[in-house]
């Protein structure tokens, strides 16, 4: 029976996204419940995995777009995965067959039935006319690679027209060589002419932030007022309660905890931040779910802490530590992101010294923490030197009027100033 591989549903604004990875090759054995493939779209990175155990016919190409409910690829179940064959079925990666099973690989051998093509070898044969079965395969069993092809057209002095001519797939990157020097043009000034660069798609995921970042701009009246923290308080505190919070709770007290129960206190305090346009009318969130902001390879993404005026400091310490796995594991979904009513964005970790961070719409507000530098400080009418941090407050002029930015502000400054009833709850 073949089982059909197809684009799920991924959220009701995501109609497509782009095959960013085959985790296996075409024709490879796989197993039930194995990842399959990596697909991107414009929120999120997702992974498939195999409905059933079997042989595995790829549909399309690394790098097309593909729509919801598009074919993949289809599993034959009636090709069994043998026992010995099952760390061979998984070890395949995209472009590369895995290694066949004993059997396969006998009748590779025998002539008896020769391996089929893989979707890259296919296309290539098809854009250049060049026979696979004319090509000495270097794959297991004899299965001719996308290498081979490529070996072969080299060799010809031929090349397919999509290595020559076609943009990039989304995630790849082409280096175009530089003009050889008999052949380089020079402007009417004398200056070179073209130099080498690099081109790469933007992915789904990258366009979606390039737009976004464009539109908050275009749409939102944005402000930014700052402030500077003395950190000593909180410092102090976490070395003094460090081992024991560890001790109990099984996790490190940081930082960002702080800042998302100092915002919390502070959105109660100027509910003005806690509200979002809709159309023509204004609408008061009166929950307290914040976004923090998470960077990771494929762009910045902000999973929504929930309930966090119900939450104590280790479970928010918890909740971002999960968060930050699922972001290396590139497992957040669109279910993660959606929801906040504020979002903090910390480029202190980077060596940011002050910045403005843009709004996370429709949020009406977003805090910017930094770098925490010694800094000379006025103290009771004494210099003295003081671990400082500068917060920056991004607010939607539209909503909230200057006062209750400042305001807000300076709530969260003296919240962080006096870090004991953050941690305690007082």
């Amino acid at each position: 029976m073949a089982i059909e591989i197809k684009v799920p549903t991924l959220g009701e604004s995501v109609t497509s996204g782009i095959l960013a990875a085959w985790k296996v090759a075409d024709g490879d054995l796989v197993e039930k419940d194995q990842v399959l493939y990596e697909l991107e779209t414009d929120k999120i990175t997702s992974e498939g995995t195999a409905e059933a155990s079997g042989r595995i016919e790829l549909k399309v190409e690394e790098g097309e777009e593909v729509e919801i409910g598009a074919l993949l690829a289809v599993i034959d179940e009636t090709a069994e995965v043998p026992a010995a064959g099952k760390e061979e079925a998984s070890a395949g990666s995209a472009g590369e067959p895995a290694e066949a099973s004993a059997g396969s690989e006998e009748e590779g051998e025998s002539g008896s039935s020769a391996p089929s093509p893989s979707p890259a070898v296919r296309k290539i044969a098809e854009e250049s006319g060049l026979d696979p079965a004319t090509v000495a395969g270097t794959g297991k069993g004899g299965r001719v690679t996308k290498a081979d092809m490529l070996a072969a057209l080299e060799e010809s002095g031929s090349a397919p027209a999509e290595e020559t001519a076609a943009a990039p797939a989304s995630g790849e990157i082409r280096e175009v060589p530089p003009p050889a020097p008999a052949t380089a043009t020079a402007t009417a000034n004398g200056e070179p002419g073209e130099k080498p660069v690099t081109r790469a798609k933007l992915s789904p995921l990258r366009r979606s932030i390039a737009n976004r970042l464009v539109s908050v701009q275009n749409e939102s009246a944005i402000l930014t007022t700052f402030n500077e923290a003395d950190m000593s308080g909180i410092m102090g505190l976490r070395k003094k309660h460090q081992e024991e919070f560890v001790a109990r709770h099984g996790i490190k007290l940081g930082f960002m905890s702080f800042f998302v129960k100092a915002c919390v206190e502070a959105l109660r305090q100027v509910p003005g931040l806690n509200a979002r346009i809709e159309g023509d009318e204004l609408v008061q969130n009166h929950f307290y779910d914040i976004g923090v902001a998470v960077s990771t390879d494929r762009g910045l993404l902000v999973p929504v802490l929930r309930d966090c005026e119900q939450k104590s400091m280790a479970a928010i310490e918890k909740d971002i530590a999960a968060y930050a796995g699922k972001a290396r594991e590139g497992k957040i979904g669109i279910e993660d992101l959606q929801g906040g009513v504020f979002s903090i964005t910390n480029g202190g970790i980077f060596g940011s010294m002050l910045s403005t961070p843009i709004l996370n719409p429709p949020q009406a507000g977003i805090l910017g923490m930094h770098n925490i530098t010694e800094r000379p400080v006025a103290v009771n009418g004494e210099v003295v030197i003081r671990p400082m941090m500068y917060l920056a407050l991004s607010y939607d002029h539209r909503i909230v009027d200057g006062k209750e930015a400042v305001t807000f502000l300076v709530k969260v400054k003296e919240a962080v100033e006096d870090p004991v009833r953050l941690l305690f709850g007082e």
